[in-house]
């Protein structure tokens, strides 16, 4: 007798990236310190929003400024 559940299988969903990350998650995913991402959100290369008083980077953000970075001058 099996008690196994013959059920119809769920498929395993993909990860789904965040839309935004803390400030210290940005600084590792991009390799700079805090006060370099700063930097970055102040020049609007990178952009952030605020949630209460949480700040948080848009990955987007990140992805594009290290897009640009690769392209030749």
């Amino acid at each position: 007798m099996s008690y196994r559940d013959e059920g119809p299988r769920s498929e395993v969903a993909a990860p789904v990236e965040p839309l935004c990350v803390k400030v210290n998650d940005a600084t590792r995913m991009i390799g700079v310190g805090r006060t370099k991402l700063y930097e970055l959100i102040a020049s609007g290369e990178i952009e952030a929003i605020k949630l209460g008083k949480s700040t948080r980077i848009m990955t987007a953000s990140l992805h594009e400024l290290v897009m640009r970075q690769r392209e030749p001058e």
